[in-house]
């Protein structure tokens, strides 16, 4: 799945570490959905939609 967290953790000029602790979980899992190696939960991408102020379908999108 292709998303925006890198972008947006960037454009609020947090490092991993800062987004990990804002959402409850650890850098690496920061680190794996931002390369895509992980898909978040549904729970954790909604706590992601809400920090960041959008929608679930903004920040994140299928693979084709």
């Amino acid at each position: 799945m292709k998303n925006r967290v890198r972008e947006l953790r960037n454009d609020h000029g947090w490092s991993q570490a800062d987004l990990a602790e804002r959402l409850e979980v650890s850098r690496q899992t920061v680190n794996a959905i931002e390369t895509g190696k992980y898909d978040p939960s549904l729970p954790l991408a909604f706590r992601i939609a809400r920090l960041f102020g959008l929608s679930i379908e903004t920040i994140f999108e299928p693979d084709p």
